[in-house]
């Protein structure tokens, strides 16, 4: 996930910050990954100004519903009055979040000890999950979970076949540090398995290799973060269902794994890659997001603002007014240059302009679109009026999104 500023290019380097910082306003010049945006926040070198407030849900009335019902909603309802929620992830059936005081919130279902309290009972809101206050980045699916603070790792939930990165397949129902790093800058939790990077660069996976996904030239399992390649110009990772896409620190797009329907991007179709392999020749690539299960589509965001879509549509999940398939090279959405940040949940898909819009597009299951009805959506539709929207989340049949300051 990116958040977008004018002018300047993706950066690892500290942000140049124009003061106020502690106050109302300021500004960071760039294009920077919310990661690395929820570490200087906790650095506090961080313009206030722009920080994420109010938490939101629409969807189904399903064990991920944060609003402590059973009731399925179909248009954004505030989740609880808490109004400093940071970072947020979303599977569909858990979802979590973190805090600017820094502390780790969960719900949904906990199974396998997938919300990480130390049992596998269910959570219709969110609890805090111990009483630490430097978690900085969260990120799930519907079994395990992945979590930064300080610039250690730490990982809960299912480990059937070593996604916790603990050198076993033991589930684990509560945060467990993932080795002794505490360098890491981007991670992202896949359908079994993790990925992520270094601030020197370097990119770990770990977990299942079927179809490819680890990206180690082979189809061996790790349950240990083992390293792609010997490259250190990575710059951020996303996983999905069997797949990963990275871009490098020159902006360019790689992915590798499973490539049913053409979600690779490469040009080919179920011809699955175990070694990353260059999306096209593009050098401008700032944010690449993939659905963990039922979507097998990705959306990706370049420098210019404009956003792509490739991958499998039969639900308008690739928003190009059509149900097709695509995945010759990833095709543009439209002619806007506003684009700031997006998401990927099941065959449902979510997006935030700079100018604070929402919008929605794909299979309207059970409110997930937020459009107040459940009508699908081949292309993106705007939700509400409202223009102090900044971070969205969609999951299985839900979406989670949060308001700026």
């Amino acid at each position: 996930m990116s958040d977008r500023y004018p002018g300047g290019l993706i950066r690892k380097t500290p942000p140049t910050i124009t003061p106020p910082v502690d106050g109302e306003g300021g500004s960071a010049p760039g294009i920077w990954t919310l990661e690395q945006v929820a570490y200087y926040i906790k650095e506090g070198t961080w313009p206030k100004g722009i920080l994420p407030k109010e938490l939101y849900y629409t969807g189904a009335g399903n064990v991920g519903n944060p609003l402590n019902n059973a009731v399925t909603i179909s248009s954004p309802v505030q989740v609880g009055s808490d109004t400093n929620w940071l970072t947020i992830t979303n599977s569909g059936d858990m979802g979590a979040a973190v805090k600017e005081d820094g502390t780790l919130w969960i719900w949904g279902d906990g199974a396998d000890g997938r919300t990480g309290i130390g049992s596998i009972q269910d959570k219709s809101s969110p609890v805090q999950l111990g009483a630490q206050t430097y978690w900085s980045s969260v990120h799930n699916t519907n079994a395990h979970t992945l979590a930064t603070g300080a610039g250690r790792l730490y990982s809960f939930g299912l480990n059937n076949v070593g996604q916790l990165g603990k050198s076993n397949i033991i589930d684990v129902s509560s945060p467990v540090q993932v080795g002794a790093l505490s360098t890491w800058l981007s991670v992202s939790a896949g359908y079994q398995h993790s990925a992520g990077v270094l601030e020197d660069g370097k990119l770990y996976t770990w977990g299942s290799a079927t179809l490819g996904g680890l990206g180690h030239n082979d189809a061996i399992d790790k349950s240990s973060p083992t390293q792609v390649g010997a490259l250190t110009t990575w710059l951020s990772v996303t996983a999905g269902y069997f797949a990963t896409a990275a871009i490098k620190t020159d902006g360019t797009l790689w992915t590798w794994g499973y490539n049913g329907y053409g979600l690779l991007g490469i040009g080919t179709n179920n011809i699955h890659a175990s070694s990353p392999i260059q999306v096209g020749a593009l050098t401008n690539w700032s944010s690449v997001y993939m659905g963990t299960r039922f979507s097998y589509c990705m959306v990706a965001i370049k420098t210019d603002g404009t956003m792509c879509t490739w991958g499998r549509g039969d639900s308008g999940q690739l928003g190009n007014n059509n149900n097709a398939d695509y995945f010759s090279s990833p095709i543009q959405i439209g002619a806007e240059t506003n684009w700031a940040r997006a998401s990927v949940g099941g065959p449902n898909c979510g997006a935030v302009k700079t100018d604070g819009t929402l919008w929605t597009w794909g299979i309207a299951d059970s409110g997930s679109l937020g459009n107040n009805q459940d009508i699908s959506a081949s292309s993106p539709v705007q939700v509400g009026s409202e223009t102090n929207w900044f971070q969205v989340a969609a999951g299985k049949q839900s979406t989670l999104m949060t308001t700026k300051g």
